[in-house]
């Protein structure tokens, strides 16, 4: 979207987008992050050769312009020779970041069903209330969804856009039309939001089973003083009033895989503290199927803007390490990728050194734990050229691991730890030191199921 991070500018060649998304991916691996998440749908356009939307402008500058290549593609195969898995954003509702129809092209279904959409604070809009949008936008993500190989869907805040003072959204023929269930239009615009959530949960894992849905909401759902239920905040703006999305309910009846909220204010912020947000949303997912992430503002580091805490460059370490005592948060998303390879401060050093120091396996979702797993991988010793170790590994035929987890011991019945998650494309790993020491390897599937390990194989001293 308006090219933060990827494309860097519209109408660059197709070799340049193409070194571009390599180096994120490779700077990724490198800080030892095990995913991306990718929008590829940011304004009612598509990174990909859509029958139902156009091209999108944020790639060649000119909506509908067809850029000779398939960038979708490209780039989840990219993330998953890197062992990277590819979560593709979209964005639901947005048309246009500006309110006139005409500038669209002619062809565009906002212009050919004029009547799904709104004008609302300088932009366009799929009006959340009328049926026949919700469906067509759903179909125009989903294409995406069956023809790529793609690890996840991923919506981020925007559901109804974020109220404008002194406008209301102008949806009353919509609500006169489909809302004569409802006296309250905030809970019919809630329940339109719940529709697209519960309907697209039901088309990925029909589709994709092994795909995980996921949303990454405004950090905050309500503030107490709203309901008991939510958290010791007093935010201007709470999603469930604001932007019509009841993520705590979403949780609670099972439609995501994980939530990922965006608690970008630091620890301390009286109206959104960090700590307080972070232990409430572990709260609503204990118990639950639901996996908890958490979003973080790695681009209000060092921005001249941004007060005091936001000037250390220790405040996200201090984020991770409340999470690691919180056990229902079991993962990270960094916001956004420009701000990340830029590592203002320094502050994505110091994560990487004080939290990141191991390799990790991807999350594995509960409902997808009890299917079946790689099989034992073939694994041997032999010394490169310069008489180095390298440990060589084999998948079992008719296999495609995505990734090897290769774990190391001190003695032939110690404790294994693991020491590297490498690409399933891979074949062999140089090993690091001298032995005596005794690997195994595992085969991981994209779900994140772990295979069993093979025999040990030791390397002596």
């Amino acid at each position: 979207m308006a090219n933060i991070d990827w494309p860097a500018a519209p109408g660059l060649s197709a070799d340049r987008l193409r070194a571009d998304f390599v180096g994120q991916l490779d700077h990724c691996r490198a800080i030892g992050l095990n995913a991306v998440f990718v929008q590829i749908r940011p304004t009612a356009d598509a990174f990909w050769p859509s029958p139902f939307e156009p091209w999108s402008q944020w790639l060649t500058g000119t909506q509908g312009q067809d850029p000779g290549w398939d960038p979708l593609a490209f780039m989840v195969d990219a993330a998953h020779e890197r062992g990277l898995a590819f979560h593709a954003w979209f964005n639901p509702y947005r048309v246009a970041i500006q309110p006139d129809r005409a500038k669209l092209l002619p062809s565009h279904p906002a212009r050919r069903h004029p009547d799904w959409t709104v004008r609302y604070g300088g932009g366009l809009y799929y009006n959340p209330g009328v049926p026949a949008a919700r469906r067509f936008v759903e179909r125009a993500m989903m294409d995406a969804v069956t023809r790529y190989e793609i690890d996840g869907v991923h919506f981020d805040d925007y559901f109804y856009p974020y109220p404008v003072a002194g406008q209301d959204f102008p949806d009353d023929d919509a609500f006169a039309s489909y809302g004569a269930e409802f006296t309250d239009r905030a809970a019919w615009r809630r329940h339109n939001v719940d529709l697209l959530v519960r309907e697209m949960r039901d088309l990925v894992r029909a589709a994709r089973p092994e795909a995980a849905f996921g949303v990454s909401p405004f950090g905050v759902w309500r503030n107490v003083r709203s309901d008991p239920a939510g958290s010791d905040t007093s935010a201007r703006a709470e999603s469930y009033d604001a932007l019509y999305a009841d993520t705590r309910s979403w949780i609670r009846n099972g439609w995501l895989d994980y939530v990922a909220p965006q608690l970008y204010w630091y620890i301390g912020y009286a109206p959104a503290d960090y700590r307080v947000l972070a232990t409430w949303w572990a709260e609503q997912t204990a118990g639950t199927d639901t996996q908890l992430w958490i979003g973080q503002a790695v681009y209000h580091v060092g921005a001249p803007e941004q007060p005091a805490p936001w000037q250390d460059p220790a405040e996200l370490s201090r984020h991770l390490a409340l999470d690691d005592a919180l056990p229902q948060i079991g993962g990270t998303i960094l916001f956004s990728a420009t701000d990340v390879r830029a590592d203002r401060l320094g502050a994505i050093r110091k994560l990487a050194a004080e939290h990141w120091q191991r390799p990790v396996l991807g999350p594995l979702l509960p409902r997808l734990a009890t299917g079946p797993v790689p099989s034992r991988p073939t694994v041997g010793l032999v010394s490169d050229d310069q008489g180095r170790a390298r440990l060589m590994f084999q998948h079992a035929a008719g296999e495609s691991p995505f990734q090897y987890a290769v774990h190391r011991s001190d003695t032939a019945t110690g404790t294994a730890v693991l020491i590297a998650v490498v690409p399933g494309g891979t074949d062999s790993l140089a090993l690091p030191g001298a032995g005596p020491a005794w690997y195994t390897v595992a085969a991981v599937d994209r779900a994140g199921r772990l295979g069993p390990t093979s025999p040990p194989v030791a390397l002596q001293s």
